[in-house]
């Protein structure tokens, strides 16, 4: 199932992917938005959650994502290819974006996921419950078992700094800052590559 997935991604041109990509994080915001409805007494007790003025956001939040980024790195750099590759899905999300847009890809792409999954699973559920759906969600990775663990211990990780500071903002920040990185990674090597093909003769 995971190279049917990749090998109907390669089938969609550029359009296509991104409205895919916009559609699924709106479908999560409205589950979010649904869930909450029911599960929190009022939107104050929601926006309880969020505290702007803490510095872990910027310390724990900037470090968690620079161990993480370390940590995949070196993953990637010991293992091959075929343990951790997604079939190209996150290459052909991001390769031919513009760097303001996969910031904005990034931010849509956090918040979503951290509103549903700690603001909501997490703090209503357990950080069994949020990390499993977490997992499941990103199903891409369940055939690939390098990549599983790796998005299984992520979600654990953040699960984990938000029981602590109780700041959905230190949660966001590291994993919009994890996915910034790696995008823009994506972007300036899928860059390099096609400029290496036109050298060559």
């Amino acid at each position: 199932m995971g190279k049917r997935q990749a090998d109907i991604i390669k089938k969609l041109n550029d359009k296509e992917i991104l409205f895919h990509l916009y559609l699924t994080q709106g479908l999560l915001l409205l589950v979010s938005i649904g869930l909450g409805f029911f599960l929190f007494d009022n939107l104050s007790s929601f926006l309880d959650l969020w505290v702007l003025k803490d510095w872990n956001i910027i310390l724990i939040g900037g470090g968690t994502a620079i161990v993480v980024v370390i940590i995949d790195s070196l993953i990637m750099k010991w293992l091959p290819k075929s343990m951790y590759d997604d079939g190209g899905i996150n290459e052909r999300i991001f390769q031919n974006r513009s760097i303001p847009h996969i910031f904005i890809l990034c931010l849509l792409i956090s918040l979503t996921e951290e509103i549903l999954f700690r603001g909501i699973l997490q703090t209503h559920f357990g950080l069994v419950v949020a990390s499993i759906i977490f997992a499941l969600l990103h199903v891409r990775y369940l055939y690939k078992w390098v990549l599983l663990v790796s998005v299984i211990l992520l979600s654990f990780l953040l699960g984990y700094i938000y029981e602590i500071f109780q700041n959905l903002w230190i949660t966001v920040f590291a994993h919009f800052l994890i996915d910034l990185i790696f995008a823009v990674k994506l972007r300036v090597d899928s860059k390099s590559k096609i400029e290496n093909e036109v050298k060559q003769p």
